[in-house]
């Protein structure tokens, strides 16, 4: 399909705007450019329950993470969510409108996790942080009133390779159990040579040279992406992984390497649900605001955590 009309209005209000690439600006202009693009894109909040922050152990120091509560009801299930931005330019407040619908949607607590960001802390910081994440959120369940029984994780692009990189890890190291991982055009494979990433080389859209420049902050040594839990494609074993919902984007260098990674897990055994939106760039997921597909993919999104975590 040809790019949908409401992205090429944005793109075209991109272009009128002069609005230059992320990867062509200094770290804290992208920071701040990529957050107020976001919250731009991303439409008004939604309003939650409770919003409240809590201060955790972290293998580097103290982690926060941001709870985001549908309803006062005692023992809801729980989504780690696990925000975008190529482990270099997001945070909680970049995911925020995402927490806040996929709270209320799928009637889960959604907790965001404010992992350590390249490249002041290269990989593996932003797994290990992530995955430390998990293991206390587990392990505090009873107290936070939530089922330690049923907690999913998920993420957009950069967050969406953590996700799945923490399933990785949580196996490796006999925890915690999760339900179910949401895989929102995620990264998985460090030296991807694929036809999507060689087509999409639009400067005003998400593109090749956006991929390069956000594995060049997160890898300290290129080495380091051989390592699964930094491309979870180049795992020897994928099997016993949770079942999981895998989203892509046609018009998104990373579509092949996530539709590789889907079908990867389906090959091990694992329970798969792939679906790719048409006509979409990388980043839809987050423009609920200005996309309907956006707004779309979210729903599918919380139907499919609602039914797992069910």
């Amino acid at each position: 399909m040809p790019l949908d009309p409401q992205v090429l209005a944005l793109r075209a209000r991109r272009a009128e705007a002069g609005t230059p690439p992320l990867y062509t600006l200094d770290l804290a202009t992208a920071r701040a450019a990529d957050l107020a693009a976001i919250q731009a894109a991303g439409g008004d909040p939604e309003p939650v329950h409770q919003v409240s922050e809590l201060t955790v152990p972290g293998p580097g120091g103290p982690l926060t993470l941001r709870v985001y509560r549908p309803s006062d009801a005692p023992g809801l299930p729980a989504l780690l969510y696990l925000f975008g931005g190529g482990w270099t330019l997001g945070s909680l407040e970049t995911s925020d409108a995402i927490c806040r619908r996929l709270a209320n949607a799928a009637g889960c607590v959604t907790v965001g996790v404010g992992y350590r960001r390249a490249p002041e802390h290269p990989f593996p910081a932003a797994v290990r942080d992530c995955h430390a994440a998990a293991v206390w959120l587990a392990a505090h369940a009873a107290e936070l009133g939530l089922d330690g029984a049923r907690i999913a994780v998920g993420g957009d692009s950069a967050g969406g390779n953590l996700a799945a990189a923490v399933t990785l890890l949580a196996r490796r190291e006999g925890g915690p159990e999760l339900r179910h991982q949401l895989l929102v055009y995620p990264n998985t494979d460090r030296r991807a040579d694929t036809a999507s990433l060689r087509e999409n080389d639009d400067p005003l859209l998400f593109n090749r040279r956006s991929v390069a420049w956000y594995w060049g902050h997160y890898l300290a040594d290129q080495a380091d992406g051989d390592d699964p839990l930094a491309s979870p494609l180049r795992a020897d074993d994928l099997s016993g992984l949770p079942p999981a919902t895998v989203i892509t984007a046609e018009y998104d260098p990373l579509r092949d390497e996530g539709e590789a990674y889907a079908e990867a897990l389906r090959a091990a055994g694992v329970e798969v649900e792939l679906r790719r939106y048409d006509g979409m760039p990388h980043g839809f997921f987050a423009m609920a605001g200005a996309l309907d597909d956006g707004r779309a993919a979210q729903e599918y999104a919380a139907a499919r955590l609602r039914e797992a975590l069910t």
